[in-house]
């Protein structure tokens, strides 16, 4: 069985327009959050560790995003994120956002492992991929 990173953030004021709920690109920078906590928390290889020290980085390459209900200042929002595929040099990523038991977004994005220098990928290193295929969702897509 494969395991779901989780991790939460409270909807702050800053997050939020006039009306008090969740500003939609304000997501996608939970989004890029979760992935950061993902590294560090979940495959032990931070996001400093690996851009200051390693010279690698892993950018958005394309991203997709369903919102499902809004999200209001004080809700509490629990992040799940599975890997859908892993490939020799990208992952591509499900990430859901959920307020008690009510999704209120998805985001499928892909990143790509790059060297920074090059800017060119490059194929994930064999612990960091390790890391990674424990997230490899039951229901992932075909390689």
């Amino acid at each position: 069985m494969s395991e779901i990173f989780q991790h939460q953030i409270k909807v702050l004021f800053q997050h939020c327009d006039p009306a008090g709920i969740v500003f939609y690109p304000r997501y996608f920078e939970m989004v890029n959050q979760t992935v950061e906590e993902w590294h560090d928390a979940g495959l032990g290889h931070s996001f400093a560790q690996m851009h200051m020290e390693s010279g690698y980085g892993v950018p958005t390459v394309s991203i997709g995003a369903e919102f499902t209900a809004p999200s209001k200042m004080g809700d509490v929002l629990t992040w799940s994120l599975s890997v859908l595929r892993l490939g020799r040099t990208s992952a591509h990523l499900r990430i859901t956002a959920r307020c008690g038991g009510d999704l209120r977004m998805t985001a499928t994005p892909v990143l790509v492992y790059v060297h920074m220098e090059s800017g060119r990928p490059v194929p994930w290193s064999d612990p960091l991929r390790a890391e990674m295929k424990r997230y490899l969702s039951g229901d992932a897509l075909p390689g």
